[in-house]
C-alpha cells in the first residue's frame, strides 16, 4: 500500500470516527450533564488510552522543550473546537451542527492560500460558493424558522479552530514529532483547559447511570483518541487540505446517527445542503485532475456510430 493511499484511508477513518460525537454525547446531555463535564471526562479518559498506545509501540514521551508551548497552543485550539461544537448541540440538531462544521476544509484552503501562498484557483472559489449555498440550505429548519445564530457562530468557531490546528500540524516543527506523541500532548493540554472550567472538580457533573460511563469511554476512544491520532497521521502522509477534505465522512456519519438513533428530521432541503457541501470539497480534492476524471468517465459510455 502506497503512503498516499494509506493517508487517504487513515483520513477517512479520522473523519468517520469524529462523526460519532453526537452518538455518544447526546445521551449524556439528556441525563443532565453539561458540555464542560462531558469534555472533561472525554479528554481525561483519552489520555491513558494514548499513553498505553505510546508504551505498546515503544514511543517516547520526550519532546523538545522548545516545542512545549506550541503543543500547548495546539491543545487549546483542539479543546476550543470541541467545546464550541458541543455547546452548539444545545442550539441545533447535532447532525446539522456537524454538517456546518464541514466548512473547515474551505477554511484550510483559504489559510493555505493566504498564509502559505498555496495556489487558489477559480475552481476553489467556485467550490467555496457551492459550500456557502449548502450552508444556506441548512440554515433553515423544517418549519421554515432559521437556525440559532448563537449555534451557527459556535460551529463556525469550532471549524476555524480545527482548521488552524490542521494547518499548524503540517506547517510547524510538529511534523517532525511522532504522531502518537503529538496527539498525547495536544489532548493533555486540552484537558488542562477543561480542569478550571469544572471548578477543579467542584462543579463537575457525573452520569446518573452506569451505562453512561460507557458513553464517556466511547467518546474518549473513537472521536478523540482514534480521530485525532488518525488526523495527525493523515496530515503527515497527504497534507493539510486533502485530510480536511476527507472530513466529508464526518457530517454523513453524524447525520446518519442523528436521524436513525435520535429521530432528528431529515428533509429534502437538508439532503441538498449536505450534498452541496460534500460536492464542493470533493471538487477541491479532485483539483487539477477533474478533467482527467471527466474524460475517463466519458470513455465508459462510448458514442455509437449512426
Amino acid at each position: 500500500m502506497s503512503p498516499k493511499t494509506k493517508g487517504y484511508l487513515i483520513g477517512a477513518l479520522a473523519a468517520a470516527s469524529y462523526g460519532t460525537n453526537p452518538l455518544f454525547a447526546l445521551p449524556l446531555y439528556r441525563a443532565g450533564m453539561d458540555p464542560d463535564s462531558v469534555l472533561f471526562f472525554r479528554y481525561l479518559f483519552a489520555l491513558p488510552v494514548l499513553g498505553i498506545m505510546l508504551k505498546a509501540r515503544g514511543r517516547s514521551f520526550r519532546v523538545p522543550r522548545r516545542d512545549i508551548p506550541l503543543l500547548a497552543i495546539m491543545g487549546w485550539l483542539v479543546a476550543l473546537s470541541s467545546l464550541t461544537l458541543f455547546l452548539s448541540y444545545n442550539h441545533m440538531d447535532a447532525g446539522i451542527a456537524s454538517t456546518l462544521l464541514f466548512v473547515y476544509p474551505i477554511l484550510v484552503a483559504l489559510i493555505m492560500a493566504v498564509g502559505f501562498k498555496e495556489q487558489f484557483s477559480l475552481s476553489t472559489g467556485l467550490c467555496i460558493l457551492l459550500a456557502c449555498g449548502g450552508i444556506g440550505l441548512l440554515y433553515k429548519s423544517g418549519d421554515g424558522s432559521t437556525l440559532s445564530l448563537t449555534g451557527t457562530l459556535l460551529v463556525f468557531a469550532s471549524a476555524l479552530s480545527y482548521a488552524i490546528y490542521i494547518v499548524a500540524v503540517k506547517q510547524t516543527r510538529l511534523k517532525d514529532i511522532p504522531t502518537l506523541t503529538v496527539t498525547f500532548y495536544v489532548l493533555a493540554a486540552g484537558f488542562l483547559l477543561f480542569l478550571p472550567r469544572v471548578g477543579f472538580g467542584h462543579s463537575l457533573l457525573l452520569p446518573d447511570r452506569w451505562p453512561l460511563w460507557g458513553n464517556l469511554l466511547a467518546l474518549a476512544v473513537f472521536p478523540t483518541a482514534v480521530s485525532f491520532l488518525c488526523t495527525t497521521s493523515a496530515i503527515q502522509y497527504i497534507g493539510s487540505t486533502p485530510t480536511a477534505i476527507l472530513g466529508a465522512l464526518e457530517p454523513v456519519t453524524a447525520v446518519f446517527f442523528g436521524v436513525v438513533v435520535f429521530g432528528e428530521a431529515f428533509t429534502l432541503r437538508i439532503g441538498c445542503g449536505i450534498l452541496s457541501i460534500i460536492l464542493a470539497v470533493t471538487l477541491i480534492v479532485a483539483g487539477d485532475n477533474i478533467g482527467a476524471y471527466a474524460v475517463h468517465f466519458r470513455k465508459l459510455f462510448p458514442r455509437r456510430d449512426r
